[in-house]
């Protein structure tokens, strides 16, 4: 997942990318290069909209297992830049 990221935002110019998974969303920032996040609005209780501090900007939701309702993929991807 962390490799497949990472190329969706060198290749392909992606700049807002959904995570679940505790280990995941850690591989993924790993796989990027993040050094530091900027905290946003809550998306869902406990998991809030992020945007990368490095360029080019990525908005990030980073979810792990326990958080999030039912419609949270839908809830991130329409508060996200």
């Amino acid at each position: 997942m962390a490799t497949i990221a990472r190329e969706l935002v060198e290749r392909d110019g992606v700049r807002r990318l959904v995570v679940a998974g505790g280990e995941t969303a850690g591989a993924v920032v790993s796989a990027l290069g993040v050094t530091g996040l900027r905290i946003g609005a809550q998306i869902d209780p406990g998991v809030p909209g992020t945007v990368t501090l490095d360029a080019p900007a990525i908005a990030l939701a980073l979810k792990s297992g326990n958080f999030g309702g039912q419609d949270f993929f839908a809830k991130a991807l329409s508060a996200m830049p």
